[in-house]
């Protein structure tokens, strides 16, 4: 017999049940950080008695070096529920929740279809995006029912699954296909289309070794405005950035972006602007950056330690229409300083929800002549002709 049966054998009379040797090995708690108590303190240390199978009859205990009871919640307040019974409370917490977007499709390979109920939008837990972050997602923009360069995201979506190491659970144009059917099963005409790779479900560990299948999911965001070229005020973020590795690789791995959000909102701003390791301008949360200098040229931070936008190139290229009719001297990437940035005649976040956005303070410094530029004007109605015209990959 191994150590650990011996010493539950001394512990738990021998006729007692497996649930409650197991119940009873829970018990040992400390919350303050003290030494764990003694095996002869273990040993007086109150059980769960064999006969108390029910739920219901689970006492609350005391670990002998805690001040106080372990809380345990009986049947009476936590009811075990039925898989139909789950299912009706999670149309009714849909139906309640007081979210602004509404979600109108989503597929997953987990059950191998489309689903227009909200309730049923769900991923297990045990899959590896979900307790590990390892996965990956990318956004297209849904126009007039269409789907904005649906293309060049599920590149980037691919290159960014190679990166993570994430197997295909089907070919390119498959995934293709799928996400053109979800949108259509969805019937929204304006909103964004998200999807997501995964190692899939399997285990708890740490290792994807265990997962099966890599899981591929995709879900119909309904919008309910267009996009609006106001101007915002953006800070400097104090929280770091990530590394170049993950910071080019669009994951899941948003904690970082979140709380640059959350820190921004926090002091009155839209957004919060990181800085890279040498103290470049790089990027926003969720958005690229872009200057025009006061020789009117367009500057843009280099993409090899930021995403690679997909909205902020599409930009660059419609910008070319500015220099060819004078608006603009000139487009480049380069590094910007931080000085540079705030000394610019305009200031713009682009990304493919906020399409383009004047920033008008960086900090305590007014950008240009602290209202919406022109230039910013002009390159966000050329980008949303773009989407609503569509260029020759828009579907």
């Amino acid at each position: 017999m191994s150590s650990v049966s011996m010493s539950l054998r001394h512990i738990v009379p021998e006729n007692s049940s497996t649930t409650a040797i197991k119940a009873f090995r829970r018990v040992p708690c400390c919350v303050d950080g003290r030494k764990l108590a003694s095996r002869n303190a273990r040993r007086r240390a109150p059980g769960v008695r064999a006969d108390e199978k029910r739920w219901g009859k689970v006492k609350a205990v005391t670990s002998p070096d805690c001040d106080g009871p372990m809380t345990a919640t009986g049947r009476s307040n936590v009811p075990i529920l039925s898989g139909s019974e789950v299912v009706e409370r999670l149309k009714a917490f849909h139906e309640n929740r007081s979210g602004e977007q509404n979600y109108s499709a989503m597929y997953s390979s987990i059950f191998g279809g489309i689903t227009t109920d909200s309730a049923a939008m769900v991923i297990p837990m045990d899959d590896h995006m979900v307790h590990r972050g390892h996965g990956v997602f990318d956004t297209a923009a849904i126009m007039d029912g269409h789907l904005y360069e649906l293309d060049q995201h599920l590149d980037r979506f691919l290159r960014s699954a190679s990166m993570a190491k994430i197997q295909l659970p089907f070919d390119r144009s498959t995934m293709r296909s799928i996400l053109i059917q979800t949108v259509s099963a969805s019937k929204c005409m304006q909103g964004s289309l998200r999807y997501w790779l995964s190692p899939g479900p399997g285990d708890f560990l740490l290792s994807p070794s265990g997962c099966p299948n890599p899981a591929f999911y995709a879900i119909v965001i309904e919008g309910s405005s267009l996009p609006v070229c106001s101007g915002v005020k953006v800070i400097t973020s104090s929280i770091p950035m990530k590394s170049q590795q993950f910071a080019v690789m669009k994951n899941v791995n948003y904690l970082p972006n979140a709380l640059s959000k959350m820190e921004a909102e926090e002091n009155g701003a839209f957004a919060a602007i990181w800085l890279d390791d040498e103290g470049f301008v790089a990027e926003g949360p969720n958005m690229n950056v872009a200057f025009v200098t006061a020789d009117k040229e367009l500057l843009m931070p280099y993409f090899n330690k930021v995403l690679s936008g997909c909205t902020a190139k599409r930009v660059l290229r419609l910008a070319e229409e500015l220099v060819a009719d004078g608006r603009l001297s000139g487009i480049k990437l380069r590094n910007i300083t931080v000085e540079e940035g705030k000394t610019a005649e305009e200031m713009m976040l682009i990304g493919s929800g906020i399409v383009v956005k004047p920033v008008l303070q960086w900090d305590d410094h007014v950008i240009g002549a602290g209202e919406e530029g022109p230039v910013a004007q002009s390159l966000f109605e050329l980008i949303m002709d773009d989407m609503k015209c569509g260029p020759p990959s828009t579907l």
